[in-house]
């Protein structure tokens, strides 16, 4: 059995890696040139299990390929950390916003309220005067009908004694 029969042909994923937008430019291009480098010399990255030599070993391209995905793995961790971190600063953020629009809206409203009340007050004071004007005016009014009823009284009383005596008197 050959080095290059045992070896395990290239993942796709491992070839698009590369083009991912997660690594950086300097870790594309180290990434890219090792996967080039195993392509072209496929017997020296991993060593196939022979009868003589049970154990695989590694050699220096493969350990620096799993040095370079751990430092890979914790730049993403880290990127993912610091993305949260911002989210989460950011979610702050727009709490604060949101808290100061609050306020500002209350104050705003309160204010709007209390010089709708002050409009409110002028217009029942208005209209208070105008009401009591009219009550005086009634009150006046009524004062006056009383008079001209006791006057009409007075003057059914009159034509009432004047009747009488116009149908009291002996006939002569």
């Amino acid at each position: 059995m050959s080095n290059q029969e045992c070896e395990s042909p290239e993942p796709e994923e491992e070839q698009a890696k590369p083009d991912s937008p997660f690594f950086d430019d300097i870790d594309r291009r180290e990434l890219h040139s090792e996967i080039l480098s195993r392509k072209e010399s496929p017997s020296t990255s991993l060593l196939c299990p022979t009868a003589d030599a049970p154990v695989a070993a590694l050699d220096g391209k493969s350990s620096s390929y799993f040095a370079a995905l751990d430092s890979n793995t914790e730049n993403l961790q880290k990127r993912t950390q610091q993305l949260i971190e911002k989210i989460n600063e950011n979610r702050k953020k727009d709490h604060t916003v949101m808290s100061n629009f609050r306020e500002s809206l209350l104050l705003k409203v309160s204010s709007l309220a209390e010089k709708l009340e002050e409009m409110m007050f002028l217009i029942y004071d208005r209209h208070n005067k105008q009401m009591q004007d009219k009550l005086q005016e009634l009150s006046e009014i009524m004062e006056r009908i009383s008079q001209i009823q006791m006057e009409l009284r007075q003057v059914c009383h009159t034509v009432e004694a004047a009747y009488k005596d116009l149908c009291v008197q002996p006939e002569v």
